[in-house]
Parts: structure tokens; sequence; C-alpha cells
């Protein structure tokens, strides 16, 4: 039977698998609710408290998941020297970037001809690995004050466009582009917020290290995680700073809980990154004691994230695909020109939210026995060095 070695840090792997099955039902919402196609599910004047529940908690993923990135490679650097690690980070930041352009995007369309390119996810995580690659030999003190500037002052950015600008759209505006007849690239996740989160994530790296007490771990993730929270209640409540698009007061009623919390994800405002990386260092420091079999079942995704991300996302599509096909839409309807959500000739195909919530337990039941296979054989063959790249 194959152990887990103990350097591990179970909490960072909990919270790993934690949010790769919570990012899993955003991605099954895309592609099986039928109210996807009509509205965005964080418009507090058409969608429902469920609705904009499932599209919410789904915003800790991306956020945990590039803070623990920056972690990790803290981690790694001290079993590597400073090049190494740099090298490392350099190699993998390319690899993300290719596999997002290639695997991940036919994953998303099933189109042979890419005639959509959404650079997202592993987009934002490879260049945020090679910008690490370089502010790794500054000073710690240096590298986090980079990140809490950038963190605290791009939405001063908000206000400044430069249209058909591929650089600034790169960098902190989402838009999409067309680069060749019939084909476009989407900017989804711009850098500059998310490349802070990272290397504010590496800055954290130092209270795992062996000989850091944990009880003084727990109170400094606890004491920064509250304040994140306290933070963004103050700037909510003044509404003039930290988010492109300030809330409305519908009345003492949900719908102004919602226009509270409908945060901006693209690019992450800072109203989005107070609430969601205080979550995640809130649990951190609350689930390094925790164990059972919940607990492991949640850490066999956190210890092969890449890998469950892409097959996750081919599984989901393939899904869809067959539901087409069932309800008089025909497969080939899912072999997409963009983004499924925007494509017009799906609008009145999916299915009830409760059905959305079915087939992510099916896609989770389905791949656990899949993760915790290459799981056990990426434990067993540490020597294979292209493992780490999985």
């Amino acid at each position: 039977m194959t152990t887990i070695p103990k350097t591990r840090i179970q909490s960072i792997d909990l919270l790993k698998g934690l949010v790769m099955v919570i990012m899993a039902l955003d991605h099954t919402r895309d592609y099986f609710h039928y109210s996807a196609f009509f509205f965005d599910p964080t418009d507090p004047t058409q969608t429902t408290a469920p609705i904009f529940f499932t599209r919410f908690i789904t915003h800790f993923c991306a956020p945990a998941f590039s803070f623990l990135a920056g972690l990790s490679a803290f981690m790694i650097g001290k079993r590597k020297p400073l090049n190494e690690l740099s090298s490392f980070l350099v190699k993998r930041g390319l690899w993300l970037v290719f596999v997002e352009i290639i695997i991940i995007s036919f994953g998303w369309k099933f189109d042979p001809q890419f005639r959509h390119v959404g650079l997202q996810t592993i987009w934002s995580l490879g260049i945020s690995m090679i910008v690490l690659a370089g502010l790794i030999h500054l000073p710690k003190n240096a590298i986090l004050a980079f990140s809490i500037v950038i963190i605290f002052g791009h939405n001063l950015l908000d206000t400044i466009h430069f249209d058909g600008s591929y650089l600034w759209a790169m960098l902190h505006e989402r838009q999409k582009f067309e680069f060749a007849e019939g084909h476009t690239v989407a900017f989804a996740y711009s850098l500059l917020p998310w490349i802070a989160v990272m290397s504010f994530g590496y800055c954290f790296g130092s209270l795992y290290e062996t000989a850091f007490d944990s009880e003084k771990r727990k109170r400094i993730l606890n004491r920064i995680g509250i304040g994140c929270w306290m933070l963004f209640l103050i700037l909510v409540a003044i509404n003039k700073y930290g988010d492109l698009v300030h809330w409305t007061n519908y009345g003492f009623n949900t719908k102004t809980v919602m226009s509270i919390f409908n945060v901006t994800k693209y690019p992450p405002s800072l109203l989005y990154l107070l609430i969601t990386l205080g979550g995640t260092l809130i649990f951190l420091a609350n689930a390094e004691k925790p164990k059972g079999k919940v607990v492991a079942f949640f850490c066999v995704f956190g210890r092969v994230p890449f890998f469950y991300y892409i097959i996750h996302i081919y599984l989901i599509h393939l899904f869809a695909a067959f539901a087409a096909k069932l309800t008089g839409f025909g497969w080939q309807a899912l072999v997409l020109p963009t983004f499924i959500t925007r494509v017009e000739a799906l609008k009145g195909y999916g299915f009830t939210l409760i059905t959305v919530y079915g087939v992510w337990i099916l896609v989770i039941a389905l791949l656990y026995p899949v993760c915790k296979k290459f799981d056990h054989y990426k434990q067993a063959h540490k020597e294979k060095w292209w493992l780490s790249y999985l």
C-alpha cells in the first residue's frame, strides 16, 4: 500500500482538494443549467439565492489555488537552489500556458478548428509562475510589498481603457480579440492581480517551515484572514472603492445581500480578493488537525489537482454532449465556436439546478478512483521527473 510522505502538509492538500471539487460544480452548471444561457447567475435583478450561491461559492477556488501555488513554490525552494527553482517555475509556467491553449481549450470546446481560445485559470497560473521566477530573487519584504500594492491598488486602473490593446487586456481588462478570420482569443484572467496573489502566497511559505510553531501559524493566519473580512465589510459600508461595480440597496432583502456579495472576478477586485483570500487563510489556520475519511477523500484530489483539472473538463463536456443528444439538440451542438453559455443555438437546452448538482456528484464519484490511482502512482514513482508537471 502506498503511503503519503510526512513532508506533505495535509491542510494544504485538503484545501486544494476542496476547491477542486467545488470548482467542478461551477463548470457543471455552465454545461447543464438551463438559465446559464439567459442571465448571469450573480445578477441580483435576475438570479435566485440558490443559483447565486452556487456561483458565489466557486469564487473561492481560483484565489485559493493561485495563493497555494505561490506557497508551494516557496516550499519547493527549500529543497532547491534559488536558480534551480527559477528554472523550474519558468518551465512549469510555459508548460501550463501550452496546456491552456491546446489541451484545455479543446476540452472546453471540442472544436478542432480552435475558433475560440480562452486564456483562463491555467494560463494565469503559468504566467504568474514565470513572473514569480524573477520575483523570488528580491528580498522577501520587497515581494510582500509588491503583492500588497497591486492587490490593494489595482482597482485604481479600472477607469483606464486601451481599446484594441492586447497588452492591456492581458494585464488588467477582460477583452476578446479576433486575431484571424473566424478565430478569437479571450483574455479572461487578467494577469496583474493574479500575479500578486501568487507572490503573496509565496510570502506565507515561511510559516510552514518545520521549525515554525503551529499554534503561532494558526494565530497569524486567523488574524490576517479575519482582518481581510473586516476590511471587506468596511469597504462595503463605504461603497466607494474596492470593486468596479458598487453594490445597490434594494431594501432589507436577499437581493441587497446578493448585490453586496456580487464582487467582480474579471479582473479580481480588491473586495473579491479580500473575501476569498480571507476565507483561504482562515481555512488553512483551522484545518491542520481534522482527520478521517472525509478529509482523506478531498486530499486525494488535492494531491493531483492538475491531473484532475484536465480530465474533469473533458468528462463534463462529454456528459453534456450526451445530454444534448438525448434532448434533441444533437451532440454536434456541443462542438462549440465560443464559450458554451454564449452559443445562441443552445438556448433552451439545459436542466434544473437539482440536476446540475446530481451531475456534479456523479462526476466527482467517477473521478475519485481515477485520481486515487494516479495519486498512488505519483507517490510511488518520485524518480519520474515528468510527474512533477502533472
